[in-house]
């Protein structure tokens, strides 16, 4: 009769224990290895390797020669990828970009292959690798890797800096058109994208949304890339403001932060969260667009996000709870909480009465 693995070791045979204990030695070591993924993906995203099959299947050696690489080592890179299904391997030693792997693709919508790129940065990176930091330090490791917290680097780092901005807006291209759909906006008004980035939320709002006008609004060498010139659906209808949300937001019917809050610790948020509330017209909205934790032990985005939160800057993904919380303390109420499609929810709060 199978035995309950679940089961008490000290009801168990000790046979039953000792097969428990190698099944388990074999899965964490298998885990540990996980890291090896990403870095294939990033190898492969570096490279341009997907570009060189857009046009249809190819050998390694006619890979390596189309992006400069070596043929035997790209080859092992891509037999790993091909475990995942991002490219599959035909009998004839050709390799072919799957559906799965197309947005790997730098000439595609919704082009992952920076967000990959940013996900896999040093920045990321190499403070995870020094998680135990976070554990028996109670703080970011970043600082102890390069000296300094994590927006400060990007300050003197611009290359760094531009890998971070483009990478984020790809990753939100994918999820904007959902996010805005979700969003319970006025028919007129003012929306305002705090930290906005380089618009790309902002654009598909004021597509959906006719009537209402925005404001995107960021740091002055964040907007040098915003994405709104030039489209004419919105022509008109927006402007951008340069400043620091840590020293006032602008004033708006509705307050947009997306991926903002993750980033940095309650009190920050709580200062945040007071200017917007501050910014907030009669009758105003904010919407906090960011993940909420699931209090279960199944698998979410956010909880793998926590912890490169936790190893790179200060904030950390929250519970429903903790978003109650930290909008109380801002004179806000949480009202209601909105899914999205995406890993993201929508947190709407006003002001408290």
């Amino acid at each position: 009769m199978p035995h309950d693995e679940n089961q008490p070791a000290a009801d168990r045979s000790p046979q039953a224990v000792e097969e428990g204990l190698r099944r388990s030695a074999a899965f964490l070591i298998d885990e540990a290895l996980g890291f090896v993924f990403p870095a294939a993906l990033r190898a492969a995203a570096d490279t341009g390797v997907a570009d060189a099959l857009a046009d249809g299947p190819a050998t390694a050696a006619e890979l390596a020669a189309a992006t400069g690489t070596d043929a035997r080592n790209l080859y092992r890179v891509l037999r790993l990828l091909a475990t995942r299904g991002v490219v599959a391997e035909d009998g004839h030693g050709r390799f072919t970009l799957t559906e799965t792997g197309q947005a790997l693709r730098s000439d595609v919508p919704y082009s992952a292959r920076s967000a990959v790129r940013m996900l896999t940065d040093r920045t990321f990176w190499r403070p995870a690798e020094r998680m135990a930091h976070c554990l028996t330090e109670g703080t970011t490791a970043f600082d102890a890797v390069f000296g300094m917290p994590f927006f400060d680097h990007f300050a003197q780092d611009e290359e760094t800096a531009a890998v971070f901005h483009v990478g984020m807006a790809a990753m939100s291209d994918v999820e904007n058109p959902a996010i805005a759909a979700a969003c319970d906006l006025p028919d007129t008004g003012t929306v305002v994208d705090v930290g906005g980035g380089h618009g790309g939320l902002l654009l598909e709002v004021l597509r959906r949304n006719p009537g209402l006008e925005g404001v995107l609004h960021d740091r002055a060498h964040v907007l040098a890339g915003h994405r709104l010139e030039g489209e004419k659906e919105v022509a008109g209808r927006w402007s951008t403001v340069e400043g620091d949300f840590f020293t006032a937001v602008p004033a708006g019917d509705v307050l947009l932060l997306k991926r903002i809050t993750h980033d940095w610790d309650d009190d920050a948020c709580v200062t945040l969260l007071g200017h917007c509330r501050r910014a907030l017209r009669p009758g105003g909205r904010l919407l906090v667009l960011d993940a909420v934790v699931p209090r279960d032990d199944a698998p979410h985005q956010a909880k793998t996000m926590d912890l490169m939160m936790m190893a790179s800057l200060t904030g950390r993904e929250r519970t429903e709870a903790d978003f109650a919380d930290l909008l109380d303390r801002a004179g806000l109420r949480l009202s209601r909480i909105l899914p999205t499609g995406t890993v993201l929810s929508v947190v709407e709060a006003v002001v408290a009465d």
